[in-house]
C-alpha cells in the first residue's frame, strides 16, 4: 500500500487527484494540504510514503515544504514527487536541488501518475538523469545570460547558483575516481554504463557513488546532477571521463608468442 499526501492550493485538482487514488487498488490518501505550512504538519502527523507536492503556492511554496520535510529528522522521511505545469522550469530545477525525488506533469495520464508514485515509493528514480541532465542545463544557460542555443543575454536572468563553502570542502574530499563516478552519472549514465566506460565492476561504481553522496550529504541522483553542474564538475555538453586507453606493450615483450593471451582489462581490475 502506498500511502499518499496530496499537496496542492487548487482544491479541484487535489480533489481530482484523490478521486483517481482511492480509486486504484494498492494506494491509500493519507492527508491533503493546501500550502507548505500545512503540508509539513501533515506529513508529520500522517508518516506519508509520498508526497505528491505542488510548487507554486501562496506564503510557503513546495520548495521550502521540501526541504523542511526531508529535514525534519523522521527516521522514514517520505520521498517528494514534484507534480508541475512545465517541465523545463527553474523551479523544478530548484525542487530537485531542495531534495525531491522527481516530478510529474499536471497533464500526466492517470495510469502514468500511478505508475510514478509507486516508482519512487520503491526508491526508484522517475526519470533517467538524462532528463535531469536536460533541466540542468536549460537552466544554467539561462541563469549564465544566454538562450540554450547561444541566444543574446537574457534581460534580467539569475545568476547561477554558487556553492557553499563546506561543499566545496566536501568535494575536495572526494577521491579521484570517486570525482570520476560522480561525472558519469551527471552525464546520465546508469552504473552498468559508467562500470563499461571505467572497467570496472558495477559493485565498485555503487560503493564510489554512495561514499561520495555520502560525504556530500546528498540523498539522490538528481541532486548529484545539480551539484555537478553548479561546482563545475561537468559542464553543459561535456561527456565525461573516457573509457581509460590500453596501456602502450613494452618494446621487449615480442607482439606474439605461444602463450595464452591475458585482456588487459582484467589486469586493470
Amino acid at each position: 500500500m502506498v500511502r499518499v499526501l496530496i499537496v496542492d492550493d487548487q482544491v479541484l485538482i487535489r480533489a481530482g487527484i484523490a478521486a483517481i487514488l482511492r480509486a486504484a487498488p494498492g494506494y491509500e490518501v493519507v492527508g491533503e494540504a493546501c500550502d507548505g505550512e500545512e503540508a509539513v504538519r501533515t506529513a508529520a502527523a500522517t508518516e506519508p510514503d509520498v508526497v505528491l507536492m505542488d510548487i507554486r503556492m501562496p506564503e510557503v511554496d513546495g520548495i521550502a515544504a521540501t526541504r523542511r520535510i526531508l529535514a525534519s529528522g523522521a527516521p522514514n522521511p517520505p520521498r517528494i514527487l514534484i507534480l508541475t505545469t512545465f517541465d523545463l522550469d527553474e523551479y523544478v530545477y530548484k525542487a530537485l536541488r531542495a531534495g525531491a525525488s522527481g516530478f510529474v506533469l499536471k497533464d500526466t495520464p492517470p495510469e502514468r501518475l500511478l505508475a510514478a508514485l509507486k516508482a519512487v515509493a520503491d526508491g526508484d528514480t522517475l526519470f533517467s538523469p538524462t532528463v535531469t541532465a536536460r533541466l540542468v542545463q536549460a537552466f544554467c544557460a539561462v541563469a549564465d545570460g544566454t538562450g540554450p542555443d547561444g541566444a543574446p543575454p537574457v534581460p534580467g536572468a539569475p545568476a547561477r547558483p554558487s556553492l557553499g563553502s563546506a561543499d566545496r570542502a566536501a568535494l575536495a574530499t572526494l577521491t579521484a575516481r570517486e570525482t570520476d563516478v560522480l561525472r558519469l552519472v551527471a552525464t546520465g549514465l546508469s552504473n552498468s554504463e559508467i562500470a563499461e566506460r571505467l572497467v570496472v565492476s558495477e559493485g565498485t561504481v555503487k560503493t564510489h557513488l554512495n561514499r561520495s553522496m555520502a560525504k556530500l550529504n546528498l540523498s539522490s541522483r538528481a541532486q548529484v546532477v545539480v551539484l555537478a553542474y553548479e561546482s563545475g564538475l561537468v559542464v553543459p555538453g561535456q561527456s565525461g571521463p573516457s573509457r581509460p586507453a590500453a596501456p602502450a606493450q613494452p618494446p621487449s615483450v615480442p607482439a606474439q608468442h605461444s602463450g595464452p593471451r591475458i585482456p588487459t582489462a582484467a589486469l586493470r581490475r
